[in-house]
């Protein structure tokens, strides 16, 4: 099935960012809203705690699983939005570079950013994404 999602990368803009600018899809593509995908186990309980790739990899995962149940998987995904507990750069680079891997040539547009605290006890990553698909 043929993607809904156009990612548009601008020759304006410098090339160094490891993402599209922007992101379309079509008047009838159907949107799926994703709430922030946190590291949490079947349980309820934050995984690999104090590990920032690790969380970033559970969290992944739950976005596969929430997609899944969407309709959709990571190729349909529009834009991202990773948030990542602490004031370190390097922090934020290693979330990154696990949200990074996972899509692979996939490169929606996204927002990486540091924040002071995020809802779980123990939580350091969370992932927002918005999904567009074309239904049969």
């Amino acid at each position: 099935m043929p993607s809904a999602v156009e990612l548009i990368r601008s020759a304006s803009l410098s090339d160094v960012a490891e993402y599209a600018y922007a992101a379309t899809a079509p008047a009838e593509a159907r949107l799926i809203f994703l709430a922030g995908a946190c590291p949490l186990d079947e349980d309820g309980a934050t995984v690999a705690v104090g590990d920032v790739a690790g969380q970033a990899a559970r969290a992944v995962a739950n976005l596969r699983t929430a997609l899944a149940d969407a309709g959709a998987t990571l190729h349909d995904v529009i834009s991202t939005r990773v948030l990542v507990a602490t004031h370190r750069q390097e922090d934020l680079v290693r979330a990154w570079e696990v949200v990074r891997d996972a899509f692979g040539t996939h490169d929606v547009p996204s927002t990486l950013m540091g924040v002071t605290v995020l809802g779980y006890h123990d939580q350091l990553v969370e992932i927002e994404a918005v999904a567009a698909v074309l239904d049969s």
